[in-house]
């Protein structure tokens, strides 16, 4: 039986990649500067769903199946990439200067450590730090679960996610400082970002099993912890990530502390739909959910839909496109796009998906 989606964290996911169009497609000066962190939201709300599904086999089962989850993962992720990339391919092969290694890189996902950023699809190297989250995530927990210190292992597991938070960032810290911010993989090498999701991790592992602390911490200091929230994202406008030496190192601190804060408020906030509806009305509040819902096929075809748009309106037609009107037009193309690829064709890989390899505890 399929578990209920929730319609907020569907909002959410909308909202990060309403942040990544307006990184890739410039609509305002200070939309692009700030649109990076589009695909920190969706680290830290990855960590959480992702690992959500090993929190509720555990807790049903007390155990897990690692090989399940990573196939029925790849079943997810895995059918869009390559049909679309492609897509991504064909201009390389027009010009004749397509590089099978990188390509290579593209295609096993570690081209954010060969390539920097993707090669062919420069945003693809966020999918290999997820990838890489995946594998490490369902070894971490199986070794835990398989301890004969299981109990105490699991008893403490959020004091083992902030000591590898930690660690992650000092390793951040020397890296950063030793490339004097100077180098792409500063920003996109998966053991430099993967505390995104580690938070995610945590907020999950507090929302399955210590759910009442987590309603007293969080209801009995939410001024505090909104106005937290805000300071810590008040930079993104103003700061380019690009050669900032405060954003690659204690930046992605502050966006995922900030977006931990905000996904426990729409985990915990009673009526939360209301709340968002009555803030931006239903038909938007639906309108951004279904985006989110459809948000890693956009997240996949935007950035060809973005190229072919400045082929045809620059090269073909010289029109010089008012940067309002190219945003719009890329975006409701893209949103459109990933709505039929995800109702047609990764709705049909998950059908085979769950007839080939059922959940233990739900469809996600």
């Amino acid at each position: 039986m399929q578990a209920k989606r929730l319609q907020q964290i569907d909002f959410l996911r909308g909202i990060a990649i309403l942040l990544v169009l307006l990184r890739h497609k410039k609509l305002f000066s200070f939309t692009v500067t700030m649109g990076w962190i589009g695909v920190d939201l969706f680290f830290v709300l990855s960590g959480f769903l992702v690992s959500g599904l090993l929190f509720k086999e555990y807790l049903r089962f007390g155990n897990i199946k690692p090989g399940l989850f990573l196939i029925r993962r790849g079943y997810k992720i895995y059918p869009i990439y390559y049909l679309t990339y492609f897509i991504y391919v064909i201009p390389f092969l027009i010009k004749g200067n397509l590089e099978l290694d990188r390509v290579v890189a593209d295609l096993f996902f570690f081209q954010n450590y060969y390539n920097g950023w993707g090669y062919t699809y420069a945003a693809s190297w966020s999918l290999a730090v997820e990838e890489h989250f995946y594998f490490g995530l369902a070894l971490l927990f199986w070794m835990l679960i398989n301890s004969k210190y299981k109990d105490k292992l699991m008893a403490n597991l959020g004091a083992i996610l902030i000591g590898l938070m930690m660690v992650v960032l000092a390793v951040r810290i020397i890296t950063v400082w030793s490339n004097a911010a100077s180098s792409v993989h500063n920003i996109t090498s998966s053991h430099l970002r993967i505390d995104s999701l580690l938070m995610g991790v945590l907020v999950s592992y507090f929302y399955y099993f210590k759910l009442d602390r987590l309603k007293s911490i969080f209801f009995q200091n939410t001024r505090l912890l909104f106005c937290l929230s805000f300071c810590l994202l008040s930079f993104t406008p103003f700061i380019k990530i690009e050669h900032s030496l405060f954003i690659q190192t204690f930046g992605f601190v502050f966006l995922y502390l900030a977006f931990a804060v905000i996904l426990v408020y729409f985990l915990l906030k009673e009526e939360i739909m209301s709340v968002l509806n009555s803030t931006f009305t239903k038909p938007v509040v639906d309108l951004i959910s279904k985006i989110g819902y459809c948000s890693y096929a956009v997240y996949v075809i935007h950035t060809a839909v973005n190229y072919c748009f400045k082929i045809i309106t620059k090269f073909y037609f010289g029109w010089e496109i008012h940067p309002v009107v190219g945003f719009f037009a890329t975006s409701i193309l893209s949103v459109l796009l990933g709505i039929f690829i995800t109702n047609k064709i990764e709705a049909y890989f998950l059908k085979m998906r769950d007839k080939r390899f059922p959940s233990r505890v739900q469809k996600f």
